[in-house]
């Protein structure tokens, strides 16, 4: 069983957005979509046969009706398919999500002329990082399959494998967003990933958290309330996607409303 979190560069038009769930077919579990961000993610988790056909109809159907070139949104992206990881959801899977990042890779290159990044694992033995593709792509970083040159429309893939991580971002009110890009540089560490962005009239902390038995929800929570003045305050939390059972077990449950978590929107409870 293998889990793909496809990222797509929409999230304000819901007629579409139900289009591209109809898309992914049976492997669907979940649909993330906010509009200041501009970005929908798609969590698709099946045995691998039924996962490639519904990934390939989900991405088919975003370069089908997706214009890169008049998209607007805080979130960093250079693609309409933007970030396309693999995940083995169980022990022994790696080397096989390995195979269908790199099959995947070279089938968006070839069918849809579009540059495509390998993240996680490389086969020259390196270790490439999300952050290193969206840093290097085009400059110091060269595409793995396709054109050397963006598509002005559909523009690039960073397809990877990579472990299970959660998706949490922290809305924070009466607070300014370079307050909150102070925030999000002092989490930051091999366990956390975060960037802060300005949506509506508030700000958000947004983070993935790469090993939750180390820093989970709650720690992160407590550590950025403490920094907050009196007149700022933490408005709500929220979790993007799927998240594996064992983060519950880490968490009080008298805790999981403020932290954003629900039992039923675990990885195991979709599937």
């Amino acid at each position: 069983m293998f889990e793909c979190v496809i990222n797509i560069s929409e999230g304000r038009d819901l007629a579409l957005l139900d289009v591209f769930s109809g898309s992914a077919g049976a492997s669907l579990r979940d649909r993330h979509a906010d509009p200041y961000h501009h970005r929908s993610v798609f969590t698709l988790i099946n045995d691998p046969d039924q996962l490639i056909a519904d990934v390939h109809s989900l991405i088919r159907r975003a370069f089908e009706l997706l214009d890169l070139s008049s998209h607007q949104g805080v979130h960093p992206r250079f693609g309409v398919v933007d970030v396309v990881p693999f995940v083995a959801l169980e022990p022994g899977g790696q080397a096989r999500a390995e195979v269908l990042r790199d099959d995947t890779a070279r089938w968006i290159s070839a069918n849809f002329a579009v540059p495509t990044f390998l993240y996680g694992p490389l086969a020259n033995g390196t270790f490439r990082s999300l952050p290193d593709v969206r840093r290097g792509a085009f400059r110091g970083v060269a595409p793995d399959f396709g054109p050397a040159e963006p598509s002005a429309t559909k523009g690039a893939v960073a397809v990877g494998t990579r472990p299970v991580l959660v998706a949490w971002n922290l809305w924070l009110s009466d607070t300014t967003l370079e307050r909150a890009r102070e925030i999000a540089r002092t989490l930051r560490g091999p366990c956390v990933r975060s960037l802060a962005f300005a949506v509506g009239d508030q700000v958000q902390v947004s983070c993935n958290l790469i090993d939750v038995s180390t820093v989970r929800p709650s720690m992160v929570y407590d550590q950025v309330l403490a920094s907050l003045s009196a007149e700022e305050r933490i408005s709500r939390a929220e979790v993007v996607g799927l998240v594996p059972a064992s983060l519950l077990g880490y968490e009080d449950p008298a805790r999981f409303e403020q932290l954003g978590l629900d039992p039923g929107a675990t990885i195991e409870a979709r599937t």
